[in-house]
């Protein structure tokens, strides 16, 4: 027999929270699942398992939609190609992410040097958020 599970057991087995789990049924990430006679939501061991592909892609930095693309993939047959492209473009865009990150590090650090003298009236980080040089 399956065995079956409610909605509070699946967000604490993904470690995900009940909300969470809602929305993505609500977003077409997750199918609506079946309804106990008491008016339960059911899941099933595919559920589960589709949420935690869920997670772990949205914990790699993919969105939803990417994430259905991907589900969608997985479902028709796994295209393997048309997978390594959607991974191989979202590496690229984290490493644009990365290289825009380092810069604003950067600079906070050039900003947060001009504040160790305190001498200026107005701080020289606020006085560059302004505009004024």
């Amino acid at each position: 027999m399956v065995r079956l599970m409610r909605i509070g057991e699946l967000a604490k087995k993904i470690k995900v929270s009940i909300d969470t789990v809602r929305y993505y049924e609500q977003r077409g990430l997750l199918p609506r699942p079946s309804r106990s006679q008491s008016g339960y939501r059911q899941y099933s061991s595919e559920d589960i398992r589709r949420l935690r592909f869920i997670v772990q892609a949205k914990e790699l930095g993919f969105t939803l939609e990417e994430i259905k693309q991907l589900l969608a993939l997985r479902t028709d047959g796994r295209d393997c190609e048309q997978i390594k492209g959607i991974a191989e473009k979202k590496a690229k865009e984290i490493t644009g992410r990365i290289e825009k990150l380092s810069n604003i590090r950067t600079v906070l650090k050039d900003l947060a040097s001009q504040c160790d003298q305190g001498i200026d009236e107005i701080c020289p980080i606020l006085r560059s958020l302004e505009g004024d040089e």
